[in-house]
């Protein structure tokens, strides 16, 4: 894949640029700063963007906020998210298109570039990645969540959803059959009144129902931003 890549520790940038190239990725820029990323993928747009949230020139949430920006411009690029904190809004913002292709990793759970290159690659069929951490931080249980009408075998469900997980891959998680598996996806996206629908995912429109629950819910448990 064309990879630009925006991480302004030099030193991590650096090694994740000969890691990337190393696995046969072609890294087009690699920058320091938001405005650099998005003139970089403006100039020359690639397939994929990894970034990390808090970038200069504020040393906040820069970077996601350049990520949603580029992805509002252009739908099908492919967005990773690679960083040591969870930003709550801008998360949702990101994931709310629901066509896929995005993720979201927290850096100390990446342990080597097996870890990476999965995610880059689910991310290349248009797949969702969500760290567990993540979801947990950003998971916000509400009376009236829509969440609330799924049974505790369909949220575990949902959750390995939402880290990616195919359906062959809940079952073995959870010692289920396909045919069980398949059954408690059809009821989550029944009780999430998500619809058939040609023009969206409608795994990823689930894993958007976790991340608009927490939204609407801002005294939730989450990372310093």
């Amino acid at each position: 894949m064309r990879i630009v890549l925006a991480e302004d520790s030099a030193l991590l940038r650096e090694g994740l640029v000969r890691l990337l190239e190393e696995a046969g990725h072609e890294v087009t820029a690699a920058v320091g700063t938001a405005p650099d990323l998005v003139a970089a993928v403006r100039a020359d747009p690639p397939d994929l963007v990894i970034t990390d949230v808090r970038m200069p020139p504020t040393g906040t949430d820069d970077g996601l906020r350049a990520a949603c920006a580029l992805r509002a411009d252009r739908p099908g690029l492919r967005v990773l998210v690679l960083s040591a904190y969870v930003e709550r809004s801008y998360a949702r913002e990101l994931f709310a298109t629901g066509t896929g292709g995005v993720g979201y990793l927290l850096k100390d759970r990446v342990a080597d570039l097996a870890t990476l290159e999965d995610a880059i690659g689910r991310l290349a069929q248009g797949g969702t990645v969500v760290d567990p951490e993540v979801v947990a931080q950003l998971l916000v249980h509400a009376p009236v969540s829509p969440l609330e009408r799924l049974s505790a075998r369909e949220k575990e469900v949902l959750g390995l959803i939402a880290q990616g997980l195919s359906n062959q891959a809940v079952g073995a998680a959870l010692y289920l059959s396909a045919g069980a598996v398949e059954k408690h996806v059809s009821s989550i996206f029944s009780k999430l009144d998500l619809p058939v629908d040609e023009g969206t995912n409608r795994r990823v429109q689930a894993v958007l129902a976790y991340l608009q629950d927490a939204a609407r819910h801002p005294g939730g448990p989450t990372a310093a931003v």
